[in-house]
């Protein structure tokens, strides 16, 4: 089934299927150092560059959680809401998130939506 025959009366048929997969997104230092200003979460590792690399285990700044987390909004109006026409789409929230993989500063980062 291709995402422009998606609908809100057919996705319970994909529940578990890829719907696609969005633009690749850098999360590069000036991102991750204006979530940490619009957030008030400036931790070193986030945007201390030069203490992230002697000090990191990751060797440079990475990433909030939530700022990867963030990408899912404009990754499903790519792959699934705007190829559906859905007119107006909500967060009702998630169940369960965890943070299992880190993401560094400079790198490229694809929210698939599934």
């Amino acid at each position: 089934m291709s995402a422009d025959r998606l609908s809100l009366d057919t996705i319970a048929q994909r529940v578990g299927d890829e719907l696609g997969v969005s633009q690749w997104v850098t999360l590069d230092q000036p991102c991750i150092a204006e979530f940490a200003h619009c957030t008030g979460d400036d931790q070193w590792i986030h945007v201390d560059t030069d203490r992230a690399a002697r000090e990191s285990p990751f060797g440079s700044t990475i990433a909030h959680g939530y700022l990867t987390l963030a990408l899912i909004g404009p990754a499903a109006l790519e792959v699934w809401i705007r190829p559906a026409q859905i007119p107006t789409a909500l967060n009702y929230g998630l169940d369960r998130v965890r943070f299992i993989a880190r993401c560094r500063a400079g790198r490229a980062f694809e929210a698939a939506s599934s």
